[in-house]
Formats: C-alpha cells, sequence, structure tokens
C-alpha cells in the first residue's frame, strides 16, 4: 500500500481529527503522523500490526534457518574447532604471563 499526502498528518492535526481518522484507518488507509514536519508514528489498524509483527518474526526465524545452514556447511568442509579447545585456548592467551 502506498502513502499518499493526504495520509501525512500534522500532530496537530491528528489530536483534533484522531476519530475521523480512526474511521479511514478502519477503512483501509494508513496514516504517518509528524511532528515538526518529521515522520513519528504511525496509526493503522491492529489486525495489520499483528500481520506485521508475524512477518518479522518469520523474517528472524529465516535469518536464524540461513545461520544453521552456513554453520553445518562449516563443519561439513571441516572448518570448525572442539569448543572446549578453543575455550582453553582463549583462557590461556588472556592469562597473564609469568615473567
Amino acid at each position: 500500500m502506498s502513502i499518499a499526502s493526504s495520509d501525512i498528518v500534522p500532530f496537530s492535526e491528528a489530536r483534533t481529527h484522531l476519530s475521523s481518522l480512526v474511521s479511514e484507518v478502519q477503512a483501509g488507509k494508513e496514516k504517518i503522523i509528524t511532528k515538526n514536519g518529521e515522520g513519528v508514528a504511525a496509526l493503522i489498524a491492529a489486525d495489520r500490526l499483528d500481520h506485521y509483527h508475524r512477518l518479522e518474526r518469520a523474517h528472524i526465524h529465516l535469518l536464524c534457518l540461513q545461520e544453521i545452514e552456513a554453520g553445518l556447511a562449516d563443519v561439513a568442509a571441516g572448518r570448525h574447532h572442539d569448543a572446549r579447545q578453543a575455550l582453553t585456548e582463549i583462557k590461556r592467551k588472556r592469562a597473564p604471563s609469568d615473567l
């Protein structure tokens, strides 16, 4: 959905016309509320917000799956280290040397 210039509403106008803005949102519009000329908030239907949140969670899950796939490919290619050995090596490097 694209935002038309009529969907950009100054905060002062939104405050005085909130009821009519809510009616427009219920009819499927989305509104951007500005303050000092900058967009600061959006007025959207609650079910649309829920949809956006579900999409965001799905995107995060896809990113996690991509990271898992990359990790498994690294293991299959031999690009890995034993975790206990790696931690021991890190601790050894961080320990103050005996001079």
